[in-house]
This record gives C-alpha cells, structure tokens and sequence, in this order.
C-alpha cells in the first residue's frame, strides 16, 4: 500500500484518491433513499423555506464525521471498545444499543422501500404476479444474506450506486433547468421551522440524513477497515471534506431546489406524495423518462445503503465481543444472515414508505446527541487520546450537538401531541432515555474532569 507521502509528494493523485472510502461509505449510506424521500418531502411541503437545514446538514454532518474519524485515528480502535474501556460496560451498551436500534429500525424502512419500489417496476411492466411486495422483501432479505456473507454483494452495490449517480446528474442538471426562483431561495436561508407538526419532522429528517448516529459509529470501523492512523490524518480530512461537506452537499442542495421549485407547482398532497408524483421534479430534463429514472435511482439508493446498513449491527456487536470483523469468523457471519434475514419485515410494514422514511431519519436523530456527547467526552479526555481536541473542534462540535438537539427536541415536541399512540409513546419514552444518558455522560465528564 503507498504510503501517504508517496502519494501527494511524489505527484501520484490517482493512488491517493484510491485511497479514499471510509467517509464516502458513509456520504453513500447518508445519501440514501430517506434523506431524497427528506428532501423531495421538504420542497413539496414549504417550498425553499428549509433550504437553511439543507445547507446546515451539510456542514454539520461534515463536522460530525470529521469528529468521529479523529476519534478513530487517535484511538486506532473501534468506538464501542474505546467507550468500554474509558466509560465503562453499562454506557458501552448504552451506545450499543442506542445504535443498534436506530439502524434496525432503518434497516426495516429501507427493505420496504426497496421491496415497494421492486413491485412498482414490476406492475408496471406488466409483471402483476410479482407486483407483491412482501414477495419481494423475502426475496431481497436471501439476497442481501447470501451475498453479504459470501463477500459477492460489492457487485451489486456497484451497480446500484451507478444508478443512483445518474439520477442525482439528473437532479443536478434539473438545477440549471427549472425556474428556481432567486428571491424565495433567499428567504429560506432565514434559520425558522414550518408551522405545525410536519416542518419539524421534516427539518429533524433532512439533519438526520447527515447527522446520524450509525454514521458516526461506523466511522471507527471503516477507517480500520483501510488500515489508517494517525499518520494518514491529511487524506482523512480530505476524505472527510470531498464525501460530506461536497458530495453529499451537492446531493442534497439539487434534489430539494429541484423539488422547491417543481413539485409545489404540481398541486399533489405532499402529506401522501407517493414515488411517482415525487418523479414529476425531474420532469423538466428527463420528460416521459422521469418516472422510470426516478424508480432506478430510488431503487439504487434503497439497494446501496441497505448492503451498508445491514453491518452496521454485526460491526458493533463484533466490537463488544471481541469478534474478528470479517466474515471469516462464524459469529460475525451468522449475525449478518440475521440481520439481513429479519430485514424482510420491512416489506410487511403498513404506510407509505415515503413517510416512514423521514419519520425513520427523525428517530435516528433523537438517538445522535447521546453519540456526539460520547465523542466529545473521549475527545477531551487525556487518558483516551493523545491529542485533545483545540477549542475550535470543541465549538464545531457544540454547535453540531446544540443544532442536533434543538431539532431533535422540536420532533419529540410535536410528537406529545399523540402521545396516546403507540409510536409516539416510542419515541417520547427512547427521547427521555437518551436525555437522561446525555445528562449522565455530562455529569461524568464534570466529575473526572472538572470537578477532581
């Protein structure tokens, strides 16, 4: 493998650009079908007025990822180990768990979209025996099984990731096409929330696609997976900039000015948008074509991070074990045919998958400040790493919590309103579990830090 000199001084881009992933893995699972569904659902809804989230999400999701990657580098271990060792078992389990649920329960979400989306293809070539789709959850389940286990999946993935980059060309090229009106793309820069229950989920949504507590996590596991230390910090920053704050940036900010700027006009129920009207937004470059482009890329996106998602779990549980991550070991196996096997329940869940997605993305956050204050709980302590963080690190890393929290809680807050119902109840009850462990990580820090 060249070294990180050899690459920059000695004039050799292409090996050090091949030497990028572990954050692009992460800007690959982030660009995923519930953040387009966040995205397309904000435009619909509020027009450019949340193009401020769009924007911040970026930025902030550059600056979470680029926090877990500097935990990674300097601890050289996975995170649930280095919590173990430094906290203690109960909050290792805390983060194990506060994780794991937030990615099963995403897991299920995405394998219904993909599932949905596979028997929408299929009906509408005029398949009608395999327009089922809890057929099709089966069926993906025993794939993503068999190929994830057996190390045969990166083919798919590969082509799934290729269709998801034609569709965000589109959206990008759709950018220059459509009627983007300057002066309410301006407003909408003004930091503010959307009256009523939906602007704050949405908003939590949209922040979620990019600050999310199985991005950060997973963050240790692939920089380890490249073999990186301290000494690779320089590619891993850039790593970290080229993925997130660009990619994924760009990602983001065309599928919503599109949608700002088209769907709106549509007149559809954006609180029932299904993924054929949501196709309609790259009508203006793609015509009759749009639907069918629109179903490939969302198919791509639901087929690429799902093969991501899927490991998130086993990663985790390896690391508590003390199992080698690699399929190779037989627990680390058997713990992926299962996830990806259960998975198939995805396909029997009821609603839309639209709405379940942004909702899967609000949750997902609600879960995050607990993995940030554990960051920069290790971030700041001596005895974890070698370098601290400086005060500049430290205030990115505040205002990513504080931004995080204030949109988590604007979600949890709406949802008191049907707190009677079982989800809601969920998320208020996991909501006062995971601000009690903050409060606990806090009072720990200020006792072993501030306060001996």
């Amino acid at each position: 493998m060249a070294t990180e000199s050899e690459a920059v001084h000695g004039g050799r881009i292409e090996t050090y650009i091949s030497r990028l992933g572990p954050t692009w893995l992460a800007g690959a699972i982030a660009a995923g079908p519930a953040t387009m569904a966040s995205l397309l659902t904000a435009g619909a809804s509020f027009g450019y007025a949340l193009l401020w989230v769009v924007i911040v999400s970026a930025v902030l999701g550059t600056i979470g990822q680029y926090l877990a990657m500097r935990l990674g580098l300097l601890t050289e271990r996975g995170i649930v180990a280095v919590v173990e060792d430094r906290l203690g078992e109960f909050w290792a389990w805390v983060l194990l768990v506060d994780a794991v649920l937030a990615a099963g329960l995403a897991q299920l979400v995405i394998m219904k979209t993909l599932a949905d989306v596979s028997a929408t293809m299929a009906g509408t070539v005029g398949f009608d025996a395999a327009a089922d789709p809890r057929v099709w959850g089966l069926v993906w389940a025993l794939f993503l099984a068999l190929t994830l286990a057996g190390g045969g999946y990166r083919f798919a993935e590969l082509g799934a990731k290729v269709l998801v980059s034609l569709v965000v060309l589109a959206f990008v090229a759709a950018a220059f096409v459509v009627p983007i009106d300057p002066a309410s793309a301006v407003s909408g820069l003004r930091p503010a929330i959307p009256a009523g229950v939906d602007g704050a989920l949405v908003a939590a949504g949209i922040l979620g696609g990019a600050v999310h507590i199985t991005l950060l996590t997973m963050q240790s596991y692939t920089m380890r997976a490249r073999g990186w230390t301290r000494a690779d910090e320089s590619i891993a920053r850039f790593d970290v900039l080229s993925s997130m704050l660009v990619a994924f940036g760009v990602f983001s900010l065309a599928i919503f000015l599109v949608a700002a700027s088209v769907l709106p006009e549509s007149g559809l129920n954006p609180s029932t948008i299904t993924e054929i009207q949501a196709a309609q937004a790259l009508g203006p470059v793609a015509g009759e074509h749009a639907v069918w482009l629109f179903l490939l890329g969302l198919w791509g996106a639901a087929m690429s991070t799902l093969g991501g998602n899927t490991i998130v779990a086993p990663y985790l549980l390896a690391d508590k074990f003390g199992w080698e991550r690699s399929v190779e070991d037989s627990r680390f196996r058997a713990t992926i045919v299962v996830v990806a096997l259960v998975s198939a329940l995805g396909a029997f869940l009821g609603g839309t998958f639209f709405q379940l997605l942004v909702l899967v993305l609000a949750f997902g956050l609600v879960g995050t400040p607990f993995a940030l204050v554990v960051i920069l709980f290790l971030l700041n302590d001596p005895d974890a790493v070698p370098e601290t963080n400086s005060p500049l690190e430290n205030a990115g890393g505040i205002a990513l919590l504080l931004v995080a929290t204030v949109l988590a809680a604007e979600f949890v807050r709406g949802e008191f309103a049907t707190v009677t119902e079982p989800a809601s109840a969920f998320v208020v009850a996991f909501a006062v579990a995971m601000s009690i462990a903050v409060l606990g990580i806090c009072g720990r820090y200020l006792r072993d830090n501030v306060l001996r």
